[in-house]
């Protein structure tokens, strides 16, 4: 008998096209909510606006200030923001940057969140908030940052560029795959997490062949939902780590990042972790999923290797120190020397030996 413990997510989920204007109106007033204040980054103003005008007089604003890994400035701006427009909720819409910000402003205000992502980061179905400061990531798990609702509209997708579709959806296969070896899993999220993995990767082709497939864009923030919820249900480790270090330090962008690191993690952590290789291996059809994984975001026109992404050789052992600095659950066993070789892998971008 397999023992664990699972505790769902209090959370309302709508997947629909057009949903981020059809139903966000009705999702704010079923909560009870009248002055939202909508973030987003600059480069999502004018969804958001669209979200905005949606939810009429219960709109209390648009903050268009999200960034990458939530700098500490931009939390600050965003929380002075939403408390002088008096708002008694808040609406994130984008991608990681934009959930990121508003989770802190949930952390930081007690305004409960709604969420209406136009990536597949899978950041909406966490409790987990993000913060960076002095050169440093620092996340922590708390209750109130987790949406109250999450919108998924494929039709906000449809503009994603395909690159950014891909690399944002490795991301996410990257979060059921830490999952699947997560010392906190459970049968429930093991099922989540392979299944999660199979839409994800079987979407992505049809993505990048056709990006106006609203239905392979659906079928992606499927697959988005159920790897976001196994983040959100378990631990994460050296991968997550990882990549938190090389955003957070060194500035590199996130969902590039992850879809670098992630079949370098997964051929180290394969010895450690074989009934995860094999669920992954399910989801994928393939008995090597760490180089299926790279192939495919290759193939796909994803970059290849850190040094593609800005890191220097010299960042290597800065990133390893750093990882191996920190304290987490991985089912391989962290050292200096397996960290410095996976970062040194990742930076040629070599294929990953078999898994």
């Amino acid at each position: 008998m397999r023992e664990f413990v699972y505790e769902a997510q209090p959370m309302r989920v709508v997947l629909r096209p057009g949903a981020s204007v059809t139903a966000i109106a009705g999702e704010a007033e079923r909560l009870g909510l009248r002055r939202l204040l909508v973030v987003c980054g600059p480069r999502g103003a004018e969804t958001a606006r669209a979200v905005a005008d949606a939810l009429g007089d219960a709109c209390a604003g648009l903050h268009a200030e999200a960034r990458p890994h939530v700098p500490a400035d931009v939390a600050d701006r965003a929380v002075e923001v939403a408390r002088a427009a008096g708002a008694d909720g808040c609406v994130a819409v984008g991608g990681g940057s934009a959930i990121g910000l508003g989770k802190v402003i949930a952390l930081r205000t007690g305004l409960p969140l709604l969420a209406v992502p136009s990536t597949y980061s899978g950041s909406e179905m966490t409790p987990v908030w993000g913060l960076t400061e002095h050169g440093a990531k620092r996340t922590g798990r708390d209750p109130s940052v987790l949406p109250r609702s999450v919108v998924y509209d494929p039709e906000l997708t449809l503009s994603l560029p395909v690159g950014l579709s891909v690399t944002s959806g490795i991301n996410a296969v990257a979060h059921a795959a830490e999952a699947l070896y997560a010392p906190d899993a459970s049968p429930l999220v093991s099922l989540m997490a392979e299944e999660g993995a199979r839409a994800m990767t079987g979407a992505l082709p049809s993505v990048a062949a056709d990006p106006g497939d609203l239905d392979a864009r659906g079928r992606a923030l499927y697959g988005a939902w159920l790897c976001g919820a196994t983040l959100g249900a378990t631990t994460m480790g050296l991968h997550h780590k990882l990549c938190h270090v090389l955003g957070g330090t060194f500035g590199l962008p996130h969902a590039e990042t992850h879809t670098v690191v992630l079949p370098h993690v997964l051929a180290h952590n394969a010895p450690a972790a074989p009934e995860a290789m094999a669920a992954l291996g399910r989801a994928l059809d393939t008995d090597d999923p760490a180089l299926a994984l790279q192939n495919l975001s290759h193939r796909l026109g994803a970059p290849r290797s850190l040094s593609e992404l800005g890191l220097t050789e010299a960042d290597l052992t800065v990133a390893a120190d750093a990882v191996t600095g920190q304290a987490y659950p991985n089912p391989r066993k962290i050292t200096v020397e397996g960290v410095r070789a996976v970062l040194r892998a990742a930076y040629e971008g070599a294929p990953p030996p078999k898994s």
